[in-house]
């Protein structure tokens, strides 16, 4: 091996990012270079169990064949044509979304924040035009702790100073209220009815530590929504594509959201896609030139989305989520027996999260995350003492059972 190969060892990639990159994220202190499946490997060719799965985006793990295949047939076709043009692609995705999702129409963007930023523009746009609220006066209704993403207005309605503060004067025209707050949610819509436009929720909090509400919570609160002529706008940006053991996180309460966000996993990790879908009555408020994308709805990102949603439903990936998901909970369960360091485990299908019995000020969550490494598993810590834990879906069941002996010996030899 060369000098020059041997200098480029983690520390390198880590000081070459320190340098001359932003220092807007706190990485673990690993430097990937390869993935596939389940399994990622670093530039020494150490071996790691995924636990993260890029935030949900990789539920089909990690340069699956059909995707690989899709993005790279493309790309050596047509990748971007801009919207001025029809392509051959967006038709084909555009049909199979929406018939999978149970919409008349999609909007193509690239990442959540901007599906999320269209959503809101549609809310307010359709509460002038069809519910008739007077002008800037619309108000949508938001959960605090929430996670939507980083722009101006959507950190406009965030209460994490980590994501606000300093990047003010802030966007008007959002409620705050309690999330899994059916009662909130009730007084907030009776207050002034006459102006709400839409209710914005993650069926799980995600970045707030997956925080899962109470049954039923989503059922009324789509209920409460219908009631005022409200849209119920579900952001499944990260819960979404098979993630909860369902199609969306919603369908477990059998909630058909009015517009629902998706992103991340729709490509598998493979392209930015998100999509906001509506039905007609709602879509058809945005006229040519209202809003748009140069990119959103290119044709390599529809063939990955359509591989990406194949791979979904041929290997099963809602149903593997949920059982899966539930297994490893209770292996989770039987570790809590053993120690004191674990107060709580909890999620749905395979996102999940245990709570470490320290303060959210502590290091220890991100101590174990440095311990899991040394061990072979990727997870990351989230507000201070809580382990988010996300394998890509395909994983196997004896390989889960795997990741549970690693999370185990790390619990239990943790110092």
């Amino acid at each position: 091996m060369s000098t020059v190969e041997t200098a480029r060892n983690s520390q390198y990639f880590i000081d070459l990012e320190d340098q001359h990159g932003a220092h807007n994220y706190h990485p673990l202190p690993v430097v990937l270079d390869r993935g596939e499946g389940v399994f990622v490997w670093d530039v020494e060719g150490k071996k790691y169990y995924d636990f993260l799965s890029a935030y949900s985006a990789v539920n089909q793990g990690h340069s699956h064949p059909k995707i690989v295949s899709a993005l790279v047939d493309q790309a050596q076709k047509l990748a971007l044509t801009s919207r001025a043009f029809y392509n051959s692609k967006l038709g084909e995705y555009e049909r199979k979304i929406t018939t999978l999702f149970g919409f008349d129409k999609v909007l193509p963007m690239n990442s959540g924040a901007e599906a999320v930023e269209t959503s809101v523009k549609l809310a307010r746009k359709w509460s002038y035009e069809v519910k008739g609220i007077s002008e800037n006066a619309a108000k949508i209704i938001v959960c605090e702790n929430n996670f939507h993403g980083r722009t101006t207005t959507i950190v406009s309605f965030s209460n994490d100073p980590d994501a606000n503060q300093n990047y003010g004067p802030f966007t008007p025209g959002f409620i705050k209220i309690p999330y899994n707050d059916a009662k909130a949610l009730e007084e907030a819509l009776a207050k002034e009815p006459q102006n709400i436009a839409a209710f914005l929720v993650e069926p799980i909090q995600g970045e707030a530590g997956v925080y899962v509400p109470d049954e039923g919570f989503l059922k009324k609160a789509s209920e409460l929504c219908k009631q005022y002529n409200v849209l119920f706008i579900a952001d499944e940006v990260q819960t979404g594509i098979a993630r909860t053991g369902r199609l969306i996180a919603c369908h477990h309460e059998n909630v058909q959201p009015d517009i629902l966000i998706l992103g991340k996993a729709l490509s598998g990790g493979m392209y930015p896609v998100s999509a906001v879908l509506a039905n007609n009555h709602i879509m058809n408020v945005i006229k040519p030139g209202q809003h748009g994308s140069t990119f959103g709805g290119n044709p390599i990102a529809c063939a990955v989305a359509m591989a990406a949603l194949d791979v979904v439903e041929e290997e099963k990936l809602s149903e593997k989520s949920e059982s899966l998901g539930q297994l490893f909970r209770s292996e989770i369960e039987k570790l809590m027996t053993k120690t004191n360091l674990i107060t709580k485990v909890r999620g749905k299908g395979l996102l999940n999260a245990i709570l470490i019995n320290d303060t959210p000020e502590s290091s220890t969550a991100w101590n174990l995350c440095l311990k899991l490494k040394e061990n072979g598993l990727l997870a990351k810590p989230t507000h201070g003492n809580i382990i988010r834990l996300a394998p890509p879906l395909v994983i196997s069941e004896e390989q889960l059972l795997d990741c549970v002996k690693i999370i185990e010996k790390t619990i239990l030899e943790y110092k």
